[in-house]
This record gives C-alpha cells, sequence and structure tokens, in this order.
C-alpha cells in the first residue's frame, strides 16, 4: 500500500448490479488510482458476479481488490397480514479464503432458500457462514438503521448486539452522508446520531461509506432514467419510487475528508479494513460439463 490513504471505498455498485449499478469493472482500477486510493471494494448487490474480473484487473493495475457483497439481510419476519419487511442490507468483506468461501455459500444461500421471496440471507444462516468476513451494518437503509427509523432503538440495539456476536471483532457501525440542498437525506439524519450513540455504548467500530452507483456527478440524472427502467416508473412521476442523490458517485479522499471532518476515526477505519482484508481470489480454468465418450454433438 502507499503511505497513509485517508479514504478507502468499502461500498461500490457496478455494472453487475443489474439495473442499478453504473461504475464499470473495467474502468474502476483506474479511476481509483487516479485518485490516489491503493485499494477500492466491489459490493454488488445480492450477487458477486464481478468478483474474479475485479480481482485480476485490479492487482495488475497494482490495486488492491477487496471481494463483497452487498446482501440483504431477512432480521424481522412480518406477521400475517402485515406488509413485507423492505429490503435492509449489510455489506460482508471476504477476509480470507473461509470468508471467501462463506460469501459464495450466502450468495447460494440468498436464492436456493428463497422460497419464491425476494432473495436475502436469514440472519441464523448469516451466523453459520460469518468466519473470515468482516460486516458493515449498512447505513440508514441497513436492518439496525430501518429498525431506528421505525423509532425501534431498542430493537436496533438487540439487532446490533447480536451482530457484534455473530462478526466478533469484525463487526463496523457503517455511516453514510450524501449531502443535498445543505442536509442530509431524511433517513441518514434519522440515524446518525443513534448509530453513533450505540457504537460508542458498545465499543464498536465507525466506519464511513459512499454508497456509490456511478463514477461521477454527472451522471445522476442517466442513473436515475436506470432505477425507472428497473422498477417501470417514469423519471417525472409524483409517486413514490427508488431515488438516489447526485452524491452517490465515486468521491475522491478529500471529497470524504470534508464530509467526515468531525468523525476522522470513520474514515481511517476505512484504511484499516483494507489492510484486514489482504485477500485475493485465485484464477483457475473453467469447470465444464462431463460428456459420456459415446455422447454424440
Amino acid at each position: 500500500m502507499t503511505s497513509s490513504p485517508r479514504f478507502i471505498h468499502l461500498r461500490l455498485h457496478t455494472e453487475y448490479s443489474l439495473l442499478e449499478g453504473a461504475v464499470r469493472v473495467k474502468k474502476l482500477p483506474g479511476l481509483v488510482a487516479q485518485m490516489g486510493m491503493p485499494a477500492v471494494a466491489v459490493t454488488d448487490t445480492n450477487n458477486m458476479f464481478a468478483a474474479l474480473e475485479f480481482s485480476v484487473l485490479a492487482s495488475k493495475s497494482g490495486i488492491q481488490p477487496i471481494i463483497g457483497c452487498q446482501v440483504d439481510l431477512a432480521y424481522d419476519a412480518p406477521q400475517p397480514g402485515d406488509r413485507a419487511v423492505p429490503r435492509a442490507p449489510v455489506v460482508l468483506l471476504a477476509q480470507s479464503d473461509a470468508g471467501y468461501a462463506n460469501l459464495m455459500k450466502l450468495n447460494s444461500v440468498l436464492y436456493l432458500e428463497a422460497d419464491g421471496q425476494l432473495p436475502r440471507v436469514p440472519l441464523d444462516r448469516l451466523a453459520a457462514h460469518g468466519d473470515g468476513l468482516i460486516c458493515l451494518t449498512g447505513g440508514p437503509d441497513g436492518p439496525v438503521g430501518r429498525l431506528l427509523r421505525a423509532a425501534q432503538r431498542p430493537a436496533a440495539e438487540s439487532l446490533l448486539r447480536r451482530l457484534a456476536k455473530i462478526f466478533p471483532d469484525r463487526l463496523y457501525v457503517e455511516l453514510q452522508r450524501h449531502p443535498v440542498d445543505g442536509g442530509l437525506p431524511e433517513a441518514e439524519a434519522q440515524t446518525e446520531r443513534g448509530h453513533v450513540e450505540m457504537a460508542y455504548a458498545m465499543d464498536l467500530p465507525l466506519v464511513a461509506t459512499n454508497d456509490v452507483y456511478f463514477p461521477e456527478t454527472q451522471m445522476y440524472e442517466a442513473h436515475d432514467a436506470l432505477l425507472c427502467i428497473a422498477e417501470g416508473a417514469y423519471v417525472d412521476q409524483q409517486a413514490p419510487r427508488r431515488r438516489l442523490t447526485p452524491q452517490h458517485y465515486l468521491k475522491t479522499p478529500e471529497e470524504m475528508a470534508t464530509l467526515f471532518a468531525d468523525l476522522p476515526e470513520a474514515l481511517e477505519n476505512t484504511v484499516e479494513i483494507a489492510r484486514r482484508c489482504a485477500f485475493m481470489a485465485d484464477t483457475r480454468a473453467p469447470i465444464l460439463p462431463k460428456f459420456a465418450d459415446d455422447e454424440v454433438e
């Protein structure tokens, strides 16, 4: 690693976050190298499609690849007649071979055990496959953040303690700041204080992330149209739909240092996490299906 980087991106969506991410894997190493960052994580939504391609490209460019995944967590089962619980992601980063293997197992759980529902990982399965992984709590849209937004502080504290048991010394309380019109979005403003208070009370480290979906702020409108395609919505519709902000771009370390000037520990911990994730995925020949010797083409 180069000397004393101030910030490493640990939450980033490539084109493999289908109809959601717009950062090209092939361009990512060059983008972070220009910013002076020696490492970067790829955390696509509920898949690891980019893992090997990203790992090879980044290492050839002299950038440390951090392999991760944004995984939706089934943290609170709805009662009969209740509305479905909104998606609530945590970010998992592979520290080792064991962590990489567990990340692949959890990706299988997402889809093989979905029972026709949206892909989610139950807490008990997360506990069974948590070794070798670092967990970021997911920010305002994560399970802890969702509970804080619903004014369920005791439930949020209970879930945070459970995650801390699953990931001893490997759990980081995630903070996000995507300021618009001079202030934070409502979800971030509602949850930041609670996150910080619980982290300090439980002696858990903080970490700052920028939830990256596109490489530069000028791509916001095009990316917003992409989200509309995914939802079958219109850019100018008044009805509620998923919206991000122009701040969900690949920020420089200097920009992140300005955003979190009051919490330098949250920036420093991104570098610590990068150092803890010194893992490289092995390349291997494709595994092809076996055919009988007498099988006709």
